[in-house]
């Protein structure tokens, strides 16, 4: 393990430890493992420390699984969608002192051609985190209505070329399937037209995000979580979340933010949680020139006050 590249530099990696401030004994829920550097370095920062994890990405799951027994860190790993973050740790017979979520996805899955998440590289139309899952990115674009279509990506993407870019895909679907990610790029591309050369991103990005959204159902997943740890900290359950657990949620973009930061404003509103990172925490420039995937990282910690 130790001569074996993670691939993949977690975000915010001392605003987390930081934040969260491991301490003593801690249980520590991390819903998306990832490659296990957040988990290994919160595990590591105190002792006695264990770790639950889950991740929807088997084979990232087992390589942080074997880097957190490497590194000697008790913990209970899972292959699922953390919207199970609570029977994870009640299966585990135990209760969470502290909660990360990192929104993002691992550098070694957007690299990877075959997983089709990013349009730099050709490769298969797929965009799912778990390989297993039922629905690919071409299976929406082949099936889906062009006003469905249309909506995912303005909805998702806050893409303002929507139903330009969705009519452009149902016109090309009667010719031929739409199977690659160089395929699609190019179609968002002449969708844009003359528009394309003055766009300060590459113009096929906020479609991607959109489809990516889709095929995985990220928000109502992230809405699950929001909704789960509100109920347990209105009802005072410490079943899964202890009393005093500190919460993280790492989001990438206003969609994912958004509700993070409604929810956790409500709870800190109804004295139910203080707001331990005083709104988002941003990488500094030393990260984000290290790290360009850190740019539009955005860290929220809170800490239950119930007791």
């Amino acid at each position: 393990m130790t001569s074996t590249n993670p691939g993949h530099e977690p975000v915010l990696f001392e605003q987390v430890r930081s934040l969260l401030a491991p301490t003593a004994g801690d249980v520590i829920l991390d819903c998306t493992l990832g490659r296990g550097g957040h988990a290994t370095a919160l595990g590591a920062a105190a002792e006695n420390t264990t770790i639950v994890g889950l991740d929807l990405d088997d084979d990232n799951r087992a390589y942080a699984d074997a880097r957190l027994a490497e590194a000697g860190i008790p913990h209970h790993t899972t292959h699922g969608n953390f919207v199970r973050a609570p029977e994870a740790l009640q299966e585990a017979g135990l209760a969470a002192d502290i909660v990360l979520a990192d929104l993002g996805f691992a550098s070694n899955q957007v690299d990877d051609p075959d997983r089709g998440l990013s349009f730099l590289r050709d490769g298969p139309l797929d965009m799912r985190l778990d390989p297993t899952g039922p629905i690919t990115a071409a299976s929406l674009i082949a099936t889906l209505p062009e006003t469905e279509l249309a909506n995912i990506i303005r909805q998702h993407g806050e893409e303002p070329y929507a139903a330009r870019i969705a009519q452009k895909v149902a016109q090309e679907r009667t010719q031929r399937p739409i199977l690659t990610t160089g395929q699609l790029a190019d179609l968002v591309r002449e969708a844009y037209g003359v528009r394309a050369r003055t766009s300060r991103q590459h113009p096929a990005t906020r479609t991607f995000q959109a489809l990516r959204i889709a095929v995985n159902d990220e928000l109502a997943a992230l809405q699950t979580l929001l909704d789960r740890l509100t109920r347990a900290l209105r009802t005072g359950d410490t079943s899964w979340l202890r009393p005093g657990a500190r919460i993280g949620i790492i989001a990438f973009h206003s969609l994912e933010d958004r509700p993070v930061k409604q929810c956790f404003t409500r709870l800190v509103r109804d004295g139910l949680a203080s707001d331990v990172s005083a709104g988002a925490v941003r990488a500094g420039t030393e990260e984000q020139d290290r790290n360009p995937r850190s740019r539009s990282a955005r860290l929220r910690v809170i800490r239950s006050t119930i007791e």
